[in-house]
C-alpha cells in the first residue's frame, strides 16, 4: 500500500488550527462542502463539483477525534478507500501538522490527484488561518 505524507507548519494556536480541521463551514472553505461531525462513528461526505473523472463525492467515517492532537476519517472515492490521519502539535506559537493519507493500492491517478490537491488545500488552509 502506499501513503501521501506531507507536513504543514503554521503560526497559529493548535486550538485555531483543530477548529480549521473540525468545524464543517471552516472546513467547507479550505476542503470541500461537507456534512463533518468531529464524533467517532459519524458517516458524512465532502462534495465538489463533478467531472468526466470524478463524481465529486468522497464517503467517510469518522475514527479517532483526539482534540486537539489527532483526527482520523476514511476517505471513499473513485474506487480508492483510504485513510485520512491528521496530527498537530504545538511549540513556541507554532502549530506543526501532519497529514497521512494511507491505503493507495497503487502511486496512479488517485493518489497523485490526492498529493496534489492536499498541497493546494493546505495553501488554501493558511488563507483561511489568516481570516478566523
Amino acid at each position: 500500500m502506499h501513503k501521501v505524507s506531507l507536513d504543514f507548519q503554521f503560526n497559529y494556536s493548535i486550538d485555531r488550527v483543530w477548529l480549521a480541521l473540525t468545524d464543517s463551514k471552516i472546513l467547507a472553505k479550505w476542503v470541500m462542502d461537507n456534512d463533518f461531525k468531529p464524533i467517532v462513528g459519524h458517516k458524512f461526505q465532502f462534495r465538489a463539483k463533478s467531472n468526466k473523472l470524478w463524481d465529486g463525492i468522497v464517503d467517510s467515517e469518522v475514527l479517532v477525534v483526539d482534540q486537539p492532537s489527532k483526527l482520523s476519517y476514511t476517505w471513499i472515492t473513485a474506487g480508492e478507500s483510504t485513510t485520512v490521519t491528521w496530527t498537530l502539535k504545538e511549540a513556541d506559537g507554532t502549530t506543526f501538522l501532519h497529514l497521512e493519507q494511507i491505503g493507495f493500492v497503487n502511486q496512479g491517478h488517485a493518489y497523485h490527484g490526492a498529493k496534489q490537491g492536499w498541497v493546494l488545500m493546505g495553501d488554501k488552509l493558511e488563507q483561511v488561518l489568516n481570516e478566523l
